[in-house]
């Protein structure tokens, strides 16, 4: 029996505000914004929101932070709400920044009505000029000695749309000497004649992330706003904000963000791999992705798994990705239905096999689930199996086919190789053996004892399948801190096709999101994208042990 886990430090500030009364029942929401597909690291917040909702007896919202219709799309907000369900979590309620823009305008002229915010005209760069450095304070605008009234006009001249983009920005009036740059006279709304896809052209002005973040949560209630830790210096201004507009007092709580080894997990970064080509798609198994995940045959109990077992921190640390292929693997295995397929075939002939007479051999589904029962087998004369399990001279360890050698055909019988053939250029074409009649499986009377054994399928019955074998995409552990561009440190054998494997017949009935254990090959599920009727293509989700780790042994 495991030991219960310790409380992280959001569930012990929840539990503290719980016990003194200061919530009744806590409101998480996870708060994407919807212009990329959502990672890894959208997972750990993802778990973390919706699962403080679900252990303490609260909701979670799903909110867009749809303020950027330059970069938003609604193919977007669909891949997130299809990657949240398929995590295994339902939200409260679906909602958008954009459902608040009218309240967000009202809370802007409030402020400027009170004379804590101004319109200013300047260009971006004097703006960025005299805002001053983190050692020298700031000069304040001359924009901000306008009145009130006159700062109202020009905002609703804003809104009504006869400013070009940039011209105008609406500033808080904050301190243009702390210490905190964010404080110094931030931007909350800016100028953008841009299609919203939600609200189309009603809006030519859109509030700012700092702006319209603390104000959509005080609107819904959030009594815990969770972030990650590049917002710690944001704070200020979402309590600032809260304060002076009289609001709601949402509070925002900062963890540290997932950073994953031989991966990127920036949406930037990502786009440029899906733009330059150096992946297929958002959803391309090799992308940190949770629909490449999803696709490449990674589980969400596994994902569920590791971003508990990372935890909440509040320092930023690098998480092995060995770490979730290990969450990976302990799932599948337990899970997986077994199956064989010889991805590198070479002929094995049993010579004392009578032609055309073929056998029906249970084996078994899933030893790791009874239930699931047996599959049989069609077992004949001609087989294929895998190119290295022969040997032309045995090495000492050697425990499969080589000359004079015996081996035992998984859920069949035991083998002795009498020897085999090659073609003109020198390559093996066919082993040839001889097989012991009174050695299958479950029934043994033969004596001999094989200390290998391997996988095979029928020739005649076997189903040709395209193979994908997805390693990680970088080569090295932290390509974002390395010198030069990411992208140079891609790595090139991040895939390798295999044209033509054999594959047993049962797998005729495979279909996404089943994962299969080809024996001794690894964990393989249908691709959801290429597979036909016609033509059958595997993804392999992960090897059967950590091969990377045996490299850094060697390395």
């Amino acid at each position: 029996m495991s030991e219960e886990r310790s409380l992280n430090f959001i569930e012990e500030i929840i539990e503290n505000d719980l016990k003194e009364g200061k919530v009744k029942t806590i409101l998480t929401r996870f708060p994407p914004e919807p212009n990329g597909y959502l990672h890894i690291g959208h997972a750990k917040s993802i778990c973390l929101n919706f699962g403080l909702g679900i252990k303490y007896g609260g909701k979670t919202n799903l909110r867009f932070d749809d303020t950027n219709p330059v970069t938003e799309e609604t193919e977007y907000v669909e891949s997130i709400k299809a990657d949240v369900k398929w995590l295994g979590f339902e939200w409260a309620s679906e909602l958008y920044a954009s459902d608040y823009f009218d309240q967000l305008y009202n809370f802007a002229e409030k402020l400027i009505q009170k004379g804590l915010a101004y319109v200013d005209d300047s260009a971006s760069e004097e703006i960025a000029e005299q805002k001053g450095t983190p050692t020298q304070p700031g000069r304040r605008n001359r924009c901000a000695d306008r009145s009130p009234e006159e700062n109202l006009q020009l905002f609703r001249e804003m809104r009504s749309g006869i400013y070009p983009d940039g011209s105008k920005v609406l500033r808080i009036k904050g301190d243009m000497s702390s210490p905190n740059m964010l404080m110094r006279d931030p931007i909350i709304y800016r100028i953008k004649h841009a299609h919203h896809h939600r609200t189309g052209d009603k809006w030519c002005i859109y509030p700012m992330y700092d702006f319209a973040h603390g104000q959509s949560d005080s609107i819904e209630g959030i009594t815990h706003s969770i972030c990650t830790l590049e917002f710690v210096p944001h704070r200020e201004l979402y309590d600032w904000l809260i304060e002076k507009l009289n609001i709601f007092p949402s509070r925002q709580y900062e963890f540290a963000r997932l950073n994953m080894t031989y991966t990127v997990m920036s949406k930037r970064k990502l786009l440029e791999l899906v733009n330059e080509g150096f992946v297929e798609s958002w959803d391309d198994p090799r992308m940190p992705t949770i629909s490449g995940m999803r696709r490449r045959g990674y589980t969400a109990k596994a994902i569920r798994d590791f971003c508990d077992r990372i935890g909440v921190a509040k320092r930023e640390n690098l998480i092995d990705l060995g770490l979730l292929e290990f969450f990976v693997r302990e799932d599948l295995n337990k899970t997986a239905l077994r199956r064989m397929a010889v991805l590198d075939p070479v002929k094995l002939v049993i010579t004392n096999y009578e032609e055309g007479r073929f056998e029906l051999l249970p084996s078994e589904n899933n030893p790791e689930m009874p239930e699931t029962g047996d599959r049989l087998l069609h077992f004949g004369r001609e087989l294929w199996i895998e190119r290295e399990d022969f040997m032309e001279e045995a090495s000492k360890k050697w425990f499969r086919l080589a000359p004079g050698s015996v081996v035992r055909l998984k859920s069949a019988y035991i083998v002795r190789c009498t020897g085999f053939e090659k073609d003109a250029s020198g390559n093996l074409t066919t082993v040839f053996a001889e097989y012991l009649p009174e050695s299958k499986s479950g029934s043994d009377t033969s004596g001999v004892h094989a200390k290998g054994t391997i996988h095979w399928i029928s020739a005649p019955h076997a189903v040709t399948a395209e193979v994908r074998l997805y390693d990680r995409l970088f080569k090295v552990e932290d390509p974002s801190s390395e010198e030069g561009d990411f992208k140079s440190y891609i790595n090139p054998d991040s895939l390798h096709i295999i044209h033509k494997a054999y594959i047993e017949p049962d797998l005729l009935k495979a279909q996404p999101g089943i994962a299969y254990q080809f024996l001794r090959k690894g964990y393989f599920v249908l691709d959801s994208v290429y597979s036909t009727p016609d033509h059958f293509v595997f993804n392999r989700t992960v090897t059967l042990k950590d091969t990377w780790a045996k490299e850094a042994k060697k390395g």
